[in-house]
């Protein structure tokens, strides 16, 4: 049986193309759903980016029909803009407000009487849904782009036991099978935290290859990169991902204060000033406030630019063990080698021959970070990292953020690499607050 879908204006800006999400189902625009979104379409941001882009489809789906008898979608479903919110009676009889949300309501309990169907409305509004219950109104949240919640999120790495002599077979041939090993296949760069079975004293690091067809016994080169050492096993394979030149993605998530953003630092002054496989260190991170936002800040671009990229310069001074105002600045200039910069630039450009590290990419949307990824040219790596359990994003959240996104659907490909961090190393007291706060 096929169900009718009203949707929310909040739905459509989340994701434009909602409206094909329904299968072969009814899907149902309010009139005042179209009045919101033409009251945001002037936005200068990914708001009114998507409402201009529904704007743009329902266009295209007009000349399919009029709008407001249905058309049939791509999918075989049908579309239609509905007119019939004009009798408020069963909401005025509850003294609410004709409020837009209420509007919608309205029209729901005038469809459900006229069609005597099942109709479902479809909100991130946690409020409407609410009302709705109460109206005895089935509702939803739009789940359809969701990733897994963080705590279930690919974490780039699985430990697992191992009997004696499949560990002496590891260490002395440097590779197993997934048969030997009695596992699954499972993604190209992912790592495995062997333990042994019956002592419990032996341990081994192994790491899928490319082609994710065999286990390999996990070697680096890479110790130490610029003074900093890994002090713990995700870092040790963090920092192997990122000194791989033949893995140009990577995605680091972890908690504050885990090592993200320093290793990156590291791994890409090493790259790029001891090794030379980069020209230039590209450092960016977007412009979203925690809390209220500082407003406008005085000065040419770099002088604005500077309190948004301070925990930037907060590592750099460490790596570079400064110890007097301004000895950073004299530093970079001379180098030359590396560029701190807001995403806020970022479009348009091609940027080839660079290590670059995008900074607090959960506070980055789908759209956002496709943007950034394929600005990246030839001979580049790319290394996304965050939290998602800390986003200042009003309209994202850790199922929908960039970052989240971005690991979910590359993490099958031998060009990326992922980690999850999950043991801080900045302070007691700062992993305390991030487990317990």
């Amino acid at each position: 049986m096929k169900k009718t879908y009203i949707l929310d204006t909040n739905v459509l800006l989340h994701d434009p193309l909602s409206i094909f999400a329904f299968e072969d189902n009814h899907v149902i625009i309010p009139a005042v759903v179209l009045e919101e979104l033409d009251a945001k379409k002037r936005y200068m941001d990914e708001i009114g980016r998507n409402a201009r882009e529904v704007a743009r489809l329902l266009d295209q789906l007009r000349t399919e029909g009029p709008l407001h008898k249905g058309v049939e979608l791509p999918n075989h479903g049908t579309l239609t803009v509905e007119l019939n919110h004009r009798s408020f009676d069963k909401l005025a009889a509850q003294q609410l407000e004709p409020s837009n949300d209420n509007r919608i309501l309205a029209i729901t309990l005038n469809i459900i009487e006229q069609s005597k169907q099942a109709v479902i409305i479809v909100s991130k509004d946690a409020l409407l849904r609410i009302k709705a219950d109460a109206f005895g109104i089935h509702s939803e949240d739009y789940l359809t782009d969701r990733v897994p919640q963080y705590d279930h999120i690919y974490k780039g790495y699985q430990e697992e036991w191992l009997d004696a002599d499949l560990m002496d077979k590891l260490y002395k041939e440097r590779m197993l099978t997934f048969k030997e090993a009695g596992l699954t296949p499972t993604h190209p760069n992912h790592f495995y935290v062997f333990k042994d079975a019956s002592s419990g004293s032996r341990s081994a690091i192994a790491m899928t290859d490319a082609k994710g067809a065999s286990i390999k016994l996990f070697h680096s080169d890479t110790e130490g990169v610029w003074g900093i050492r890994p002090r713990n096993v995700q870092q040790r394979m963090a920092l192997e991902l990122l000194t791989r030149e033949d893995i140009p993605l990577v995605t680091l998530v972890g908690k504050a204060g885990t090592g993200k953003t320093l290793l990156s630092l590291a791994a890409g002054l090493y790259l790029t000033e001891d090794l030379g496989h980069y020209k230039k260190l590209l450092v960016a991170r977007p412009v979203v406030p925690m809390g209220k936002d500082l407003g406008y800040l005085p000065g040419e671009k770099e002088e604005k630019l500077r309190p948004w990229m301070q925990p930037i310069y907060d590592n750099l001074e460490f790596l570079f063990n400064t110890n007097r105002a301004g000895e950073l600045d004299d530093i970079l200039a001379g180098m030359n080698s590396i560029q701190v910069e807001a995403l806020t630039y970022i479009r348009g450009r091609s940027i080839p021959d660079q290590f670059i590290i995008i900074d607090e990419a959960q506070n980055l949307t789908k759209h956002e970070v496709k943007t950034i990824i394929t600005r990246v040219g030839e001979n580049s790596k790319i290394v996304l990292m965050g939290d998602p359990k800390q986003i200042d994003h009003p309209y994202l959240d850790e199922y929908t953020n960039g970052l989240s996104y971005v690991t979910e659907r590359m993490k099958h490909l031998d060009i990326s690499g992922h980690m999850k961090l999950e043991k801080g190393e900045r302070s007691g007291l700062a992993q305390l607050a991030a487990d317990l706060l």
